[in-house]
């Protein structure tokens, strides 16, 4: 399968768009800037979306769904959000279609105009904060902790499968507290069950941090984030956690009674993730064999293939594989036993080894004779005969152990491309040759901001909040600064 797939040397954007499809994950629809998430991508983000969900649940958010519709002028009710969304949203302005009059298929009923047009959901803040306030009276009522999974639109000329599209996957948190503390608390919270999930699950580390005012969720009074380093050397962002302070509330009047009976406007939160972290597995972990894939997030963690030449070879590798398959899976690892006739053992070696499957296992005649199984690994292509009696719990400690290496693999990549530079012409030469993660002294101000991002494409990916704050001077003006800030060209 990996047979003139382009290398991440030659052309890492082209590796990606084929990988993406040669694996099976997604595929471009007849709608521009849409896509298709095949059965072996979608399986993928549904592993992603149970261990999310079980960890939302952990911390006490219930799961709701709210309308795919907003009016128009909800979206007017907070400046900067709209200001932030407008050129990004699909607008609805008709209920019906008609058939021509000139009998070629069908038009927009002219007539059937909507009294108010009604915007596809670019994120749900504004039909959400409208339902809270039915929802609050009192400090009872308070908090709501809720998560929707859902889809939402974001018009887009520019498009990659799962980085951008048009139409995407994700769950959008929106909470409402009685205190700023609370809310505070809750956004922090909310970044730090990402963080966990990104390095536990994804095996992808991650750089904890604030956004500077001018890359701020539309809305919001701070958001914090988490970053990620992909092997060509750019940010990606994978998840964000806003504090929307009572902004939300005040537009759409949501206030509650206190116990002290003062009437008080609600603080709120919105946090989410969406398929752009199937676009980060990818880039994070994966080769120029293929996909790679962290055993926890796989759909299929172990594939057994059959060596064979007559019928009566495959019923006796068969029956020595039926019981290990049965172990495996009451060990809840994932086993498929690929016995299909259409296809070459060799053939099927490469299928899995492309889309990442951890460990294949493969045994034959000889295997039997030997009493022994191939075990290959996927994260470093090993391979290596393990007695039968040994095989379940040899291949249970690589599920722990090829999880341990991928992270420790993206750690030290990230390690290795993480600059710290004290001069502009250091910033500009570790962008030109290098590119990663620079860290360097800003001055705090989004004029430098701007300048910086002008001249050298690079951005400010975050405020750390993890790391010693030291003072220093800014690389670009010179002025004082109280800390250094990550900056990356970032996707």
């Amino acid at each position: 399968m990996a047979k003139g797939f382009t290398s991440r040397e030659q052309d890492y954007s082209k590796w990606y768009n084929e990988l993406v499809v040669k694996a099976d994950l997604a595929e471009n629809s007849d709608v521009r800037g849409c896509m298709v998430i095949k059965p072996y991508g979608y399986a993928i983000w549904e592993k992603m979306q149970a261990e999310l969900d079980r960890m939302f649940k952990a911390t006490g958010h219930s799961n709701a769904y709210f309308p795919l519709f907003i009016p128009k002028s909800y979206l007017s009710k907070e400046a900067s959000h709209v200001e932030g969304f407008a050129k990004e949203c699909a607008v609805v302005t008709h209920y019906r279609l008609m058939n021509n009059p000139n009998g070629d298929g069908v038009i927009v009923d002219p007539d059937a105009k909507l009294e108010e047009e009604l915007i596809v959901r670019p994120t749900s803040e504004t039909i959400i904060w409208s339902t809270y306030k039915k929802w609050i009276q009192s400090y009872r009522d308070l908090p709501i902790l809720v998560n929707q999974w859902a889809n939402v639109v974001r018009w887009e000329m520019r498009t990659r499968l799962f980085l951008r599209t048009a139409e995407f996957l994700w769950q959008e948190g929106h909470t409402a507290h009685a205190t700023e503390k609370e809310a505070v608390e809750e956004a922090e919270q909310m970044l730090r069950v990402y963080a966990e999930f990104a390095e536990k699950h994804m095996a992808m580390p991650v750089i904890q941090g604030v956004k500077t005012a001018s890359e701020r969720f539309a809305g919001a009074l701070e958001t914090y984030c988490i970053e990620a380093l992909m092997q060509d050397g750019k940010a990606l962002q994978a998840g964000t956690s806003h504090f929307l302070g009572q902004n939300f509330a005040k537009a759409f009047d949501v206030k509650y009674a206190s116990k002290e009976g003062k009437e008080e406007f609600v603080w709120a939160t919105s946090w989410g993730v969406s398929t752009r972290l199937m676009g980060g597995l990818i880039m994070t972990h994966s080769d120029d064999h293929g996909l790679v894939l962290p055993p926890k997030l796989a759909p299929i963690q172990v594939a057994i293939i059959p060596i064979y030449r007559q019928d009566d070879q495959l019923e006796a590798v068969t029956e020595k594989v039926l019981p290990i398959k049965k172990a495996l899976e009451e060990k809840g690892i994932s086993v498929k036993y690929d016995d299909r006739d259409t296809y070459k053992p060799g053939w099927k070696f490469n299928e899995y080894e492309f889309k990442g499957v951890p460990v294949r296992l493969a045994m034959g005649p000889r295997d039997i004779e030997n009493g022994t199984v191939e075990v290959a690994r996927r994260d470093t292509l090993e391979k290596e005969l393990v007695s039968l009696d040994n095989v379940v719990e040899h291949v249970e400690k690589l599920m722990i152990e090829i999880q341990e290496n991928l992270y420790k693999k993206a750690v030290d990549f990230r390690t290795e491309n993480t600059t710290e530079v004290s001069t502009y012409d250091e910033f500009k030469e570790v962008l030109k040759t290098k590119s990663g993660f620079v860290l360097a002294h800003w001055d705090g101000t989004p004029e430098t901001e701007e300048r910086i991002k002008k001249e050298t494409k690079a951005t400010i990916r975050c405020i750390p909040l993890e790391g010693e704050k030291v003072a220093g001077k800014c690389v670009f003006s010179g002025k004082p600064s109280t800390q250094k800030v990550l900056f990356a060209k970032a996707y």
